[in-house]
């Protein structure tokens, strides 16, 4: 008797139990003089050893990092720099003027808390090079990749993406 109740409360467990989430936000916020982009663990549990790459080269409009004065951007320019979430970051990425993507490799980032960093985007081929909005970003992708997967997705009409992650234990 009990071994069928025991049976019963797990069938009855396993039916209420959703996966845990696991997703990470990604978002690009335009300012001046530096422009933003916070990567956000908006899933409900940690992650580990991993890399988020934000490829820009196949955004709408050409979107490139702006790190020097000379070079491919337009007026102003920023170096890049952790502004956030420096404890989380392995190593620092070298972006070099003109560049179309920055990989960052995480040692971990627990649920809710976020990386952020500054630099410069320019487009090239609008008529203001020096604003990037929503829409511009529009085919630029942000790829998360540990060793037993890769999850990717690609900006919309608004500068906030969210990737899917397999779900956690």
């Amino acid at each position: 008797m009990n071994s069928i109740r025991n049976l019963v409360a797990v069938a009855v467990a396993t039916l209420f139990c959703s996966p845990v989430v696991a997703d990470v936000k990604v978002e690009f916020l335009e300012g001046a003089p530096k422009d933003r982009f916070v990567l956000t663990n908006s899933g409900s549990c940690g992650l580990e050893d991993m890399t988020i790459t934000i490829d820009l080269s196949t955004s709408a409009s050409g979107v490139i990092f702006d790190v020097t004065a000379s070079g491919a951007g337009v007026e102003v320019f920023q170096p890049f720099e952790i502004v956030a979430g420096e404890n989380y970051v392995g190593a620092i990425p070298a972006v070099l003027d003109g560049d179309r993507s920055v990989t960052l490799q995480l040692d971990g980032l627990p649920a809710g808390e976020s990386v952020a960093f500054t630099i410069d985007v320019d487009d090239t081929r609008g008529s203001r090079g020096i604003t990037v909005s929503d829409s511009e970003l529009r085919g630029a992708t942000a790829s998360v990749q540990t060793a037993s997967w890769t999850a990717s997705e690609a900006f919309g009409e608004t500068a906030t993406l969210r990737v899917p992650l397999p779900t956690c234990s």
